[in-house]
């Protein structure tokens, strides 16, 4: 009789028959024959050779004082659990790491191991790797250790104390118009480089307003700002730009880059969140009217808990939320779906508001950063009881309810499909585990924060927060959290002010102080000027956390007027322009490309806040797009527009063929070139060719670009007429302005 099975298990039948292996009955190897000789070898090699290799080089940070990234060699049987030592020394992990055949190479803080103590040890391993007694004499045998974090690790750059600093000499110190200056000028001498002259005003307007707002200064305000005879008038163009409505909108959308926002919750199914776009709104109205950097950060990690009756402050906690997360699930998968959603929120927390890595501490402690994988689950810990919901609330005073949604606690969760099968949505525990292994529970997460971030002795007790009386529907475990992350004393605030002002500086230069705004550990850039980037972050504190006075700083800078202009001599010395010798020229990114084309077809809607569309004609600005992870806006995904799964800090700048084919042949980019040449017609063709140029570039055309464009005009027009098309005059002034939408100068900042 044939019994039915499973596809898989015929699988697997076929591969123990092909393997001549058993699940269920397999014999253990055999024992080599020369076994004794071979232990008593390897034993005498462990005493005079390998011990003292093992506790001089790699036992105080792996079974010693600590035990980093779950590996311990303080005895054998804790070494072989490892699996370090499997498969002979060339198979084997620890032999890897020690001949730097894999990173991290070890020893970490030190130089290789001479060529004779690896051969040695390769031996040993080889010989079975055997101990005649362990390392370290455990006080209760099986007892875990937390992994200790030193002076030194509270030492490394970012986690020290903010400097006090002040504006260094300089060479030139009448070139300088803000104290930044200064700080760019000492590395310029200090590199035999000199800045560039400052950028005429045509360029500077269109330079801050694609900067600050994301569109193009009209002819108008061109001409205004070129004939103001004010010596503020740069001053003021700055403020009035700072106070735009369309600021927000501009800043907010390289915030959701941070935050991974999207409005579906990915995966197979990818079913919408048609209320998350109450916290892209929310980032407008906190940015246009200049919330303190402070607050920003709290209400995002727990704006339920510190201010419940600001429908703001609810709307903020979409930031914990906004991650993929899988809506039809297995029971077995329950807890690790839970697992991986609690990654998520601690992982961003850190990248965003951090500039760390956290997330790699999960499956065991940090390679490169004094985090440990304790640290990670206890942090994580804050979040154990916060979930996605639906509420009610009124948006703004006298506006009838409206769906939104919120990362709290205590509300009935959001629907999915896993529901019906018992899905809890959270577990009351977030448990320590061993390499991330839901089988092995290492014991309960107390909730804390990361201790290279806290003094010596201190524990999570400083930041905690009482509820209410009569309070019971939140922990306020993530209102202890927010207070510790922007505790700039004692907590992690001076960390988290470096990360802020450096993610302003990377937007306005194309490069931040530090190059890796999402990593300021051990992997990530060191900062090309440290002391500048303590001095701003010791500003933005000392402004109340308020982060426009710093970018008025910054926009007013002499170092942020210079020109783009290219001079070989000194690209010779620093070719990326890390001493910012220049302005160098950026392209814009996908939204205030596709924004400007439609702003000078005259078909941009400038209306504020709401559900967004999928529609890619949508008239209105590119925030408003609705995020849906399974279907990305095909022409914002040319200009690498981020996939929204986990934190950006900085977006890649590809150049490819099908860009150019995107204002050649989308229809979207067609229609706008239609629309534009619409709003040129009826002019004389020397009056439509310089009209056209102010519109697109903010400058009139060159002599020589006057004639080629009216030549054009007429050249085009003629070949239309002869293939009998109708309005020729028309369609070639399209092509004309389609041709100006695609050139860099549109496209780029200067």
């Amino acid at each position: 009789m044939r019994i039915p099975h499973s596809p898989a298990v015929t699988i697997l039948l076929g591969l123990l028959f092909i393997t001549g292996r058993s699940c269920f009955a397999q014999s253990p190897p055999p024992v080599p024959a020369d076994h004794a000789r071979q232990m008593a070898e390897g034993l005498a090699l462990f005493k005079e050779h390998v011990r003292p290799a093992l506790t001089q080089h790699c036992l105080d940070c792996h079974g010693g004082k600590t035990i980093k990234g779950d590996f311990d060699l303080s005895d054998r049987k804790l070494l072989k659990s490892s699996g370090a030592i499997e498969g002979g020394s060339k198979e084997s992990l620890l032999y890897a790491l020690i001949s730097h055949a894999e990173e991290p190479h070890m020893p970490q803080k030190g130089a290789k191991l001479p060529a004779e103590t690896i051969a040695r040890i390769a031996r040993w391993i080889d010989l079975g790797a055997p101990y005649d007694r362990p390392l370290v004499e455990r006080a209760k045998a099986g007892a875990p250790r937390a992994t200790a974090i030193s002076d030194e690790d509270r030492q490394f750059w970012s986690f020290r104390p903010l400097l006090t600093v002040d504006s260094p000499p300089v060479r030139d110190p009448a070139w300088a118009r803000t104290p930044i200056d200064r700080f760019i000028l000492s590395k310029l001498d200090e590199h035999k480089l000199t800045p560039n002259p400052k950028a005429d005003r045509r360029v500077l307007i269109r330079r801050l307003s694609l900067d600050l707002l994301g569109l193009l200064p009209t002819p108008e305000e061109v001409d205004a700002f070129i004939a103001d005879p004010a010596p503020d008038a740069y001053e003021q163009l700055v403020d009035r730009l700072l106070a735009s409505p369309h600021y927000g909108e501009r800043w907010a959308r390289h915030w959701m880059d941070i935050a991974r926002f999207a409005e579906s919750h990915g995966y197979e199914q990818d079913y919408d969140r048609p209320y998350a776009y109450h916290y892209r709104d929310f980032l407008i109205d906190a940015l246009n009217r200049d919330m303190p950097y402070d607050q920003f950060v709290r209400w995002q990690v727990a704006g339920d808990e510190l201010a419940p009756d600001d429908p703001s402050a609810m709307a903020a906690t979409g930031f914990l939320g906004a991650s993929a997360f899988p809506t039809q699930l297995t029971e077995a998968e329950f807890e690790s779906a839970r697992y991986e959603e609690l990654s998520d929120m601690t992982a961003t927390t850190g990248s965003a508001f951090l500039g760390l890595s956290v997330g790699c501490a999960r499956c065991h402690d940090h390679k490169y950063d004094p985090i440990p994988a304790e640290d990670y689950y206890r942090m994580a810990a804050a979040f154990s009881t916060a979930i996605r919901s639906e509420i009610e609330v009124s948006p703004r005073p006298g506006e009838k309810p409206v769906k939104m949604q919120v990362t709290s606690e205590g509300f009935p969760h959001t629907k999915h499909n896993a529901d019906g099968r018992g899905f809890p949505h959270f577990y009351p525990t977030t448990f320590i585990l061993s390499r991330g292994d839901l089988n092995q529970k290492k014991g309960e997460a107390v909730p804390s924060y990361l201790r290279v971030l806290m003094p010596a002795g201190r524990d999570a007790s400083s930041w905690r927060v009482e509820p209410p009386a009569g309070w019971t529907r939140t922990s306020f475990r993530r209102a202890a959290l927010a207070n510790w992350l922007t505790d700039a004393n004692e907590g992690a605030g001076a960390l988290v002010a470096r990360v802020a002002v450096n993610r302003l500086w990377h937007y306005r230069f194309g490069r931040g102080i530090v190059a890796t705004p999402n990593d300021f550990g051990a992997q990530g850039e060191r900062p090309t000027h440290p002391e500048l980037l303590d001095w701003l972050a010791a500003e933005l504190i000392r402004q109340g956390w308020r982060l426009k006075p710093v970018h008025r700083m910054i926009v007013t800078s002499a170092v942020y007027q210079q020109s783009g202009a290219f001079d070989e001599s000194r690209a010779a010395i620093d070719r990326e322009n890390q001493w910012l010798w220049r302005q160098a020229p950026r392209r814009l990114e996908a939204e205030p490309i596709r924004d400007i084309m439609l702003q000078v077809a005259g078909l941009l809607n400038l209306r504020m806040h709401g559900p967004g569309s999928l529609d890619p004609a949508m008239g209105r600005r590119s925030v408003y797009f609705f995020i849906k992870r399974s279907e990305l806006i095909p022409t914002m995904m040319l200009f690498d527009w981020p996939e929204h799964l986990v934190s950006i800090g900085k977006r890649g700048t590809t150049t490819t063929a099908s860009q150019a084919l995107m204002f050649m042949n989308n229809p979207e980019g067609r229609r706008a070139a239609e629309h534009f040449a619409v709003r040129l017609a009826g002019e004389p063709d020397a009056n439509v060719v310089r009209q056209a140029y102010r519109l697109a570039f903010g400058r009139e055309p060159t002599a020589a670009e006057a004639r080629f464009s009216t030549g054009f005009l007429g050249h085009q027009s003629a070949a239309y007429k002869q293939a009998g098309k109708p309005n020729p005059g028309q369609l070639a002034l399209t092509d004309l302005c389609q041709s100006l939408m695609g050139t860099s100068e549109f496209i780029y900042l200067p």
